[in-house]
């Protein structure tokens, strides 16, 4: 059991290779590991450089010294102006059920009100049925189709949120 509220910060270099262990270990968990996911995503092994890309913003959740998830907000290729993706929101097993997840989008929902976006997209799949409930929870509704090119073609759940 945590004794205290994970520090939630910006990521750091030196997150990358505990962030893409994280990414990986979750989706095989879940049965989700697959080609057209953020797991076989080059992206995954360098987080800290992609969320250099103006406006984007990435953190992570850590918990006793240990990094245990994290999530981000990013300017998606082909998405309204106005419009951010919320991407690679994930945690390790022993970090769910203490409103950590829930504390993190809450955190890049702020940051992308003050960076001046006006909506949230993102992409999900079923394998991945907490974080689903998680994002309906947060005030996410369901698109009939994807928006923007995250090129994430493993996905087919689309969300949107009116910031």
């Amino acid at each position: 059991m945590h004794t205290k509220a994970p520090i939630i910060r910006a990521i750091a270099q030196q997150d990358n290779t505990a962030m893409a262990g994280i990414i990986r270990s979750v989706l095989t968990e879940f049965g989700a590991a697959r080609e057209g996911t953020v797991y076989y995503d080059p992206t995954t092994d360098d987080l800290y450089s992609l969320f250099g890309t103006p406006g984007s913003s990435y953190v992570v959740a850590e918990q006793d010294g240990i990094v245990n998830g994290g999530c981000g907000i990013f300017p998606t290729s082909g998405l309204p102006s106005g419009y951010c993706e919320l991407v690679k929101l994930y945690l390790l097993p022993e970090a769910r059920g203490y409103g950590t997840g829930k504390a993190l989008i809450n955190h890049c929902i702020n940051t992308a009100r003050n960076r001046g976006y006006t909506h949230m997209y993102l992409e999900t799949m079923p394998e991945l049925s907490m974080a689903v409930g998680l994002y309906e929870s947060c005030g996410f509704r369901y698109l009939p189709a994807p928006m923007g090119a995250s090129g994430h073609y493993g996905c087919n759940i689309w969300m949107l949120k009116d910031l």
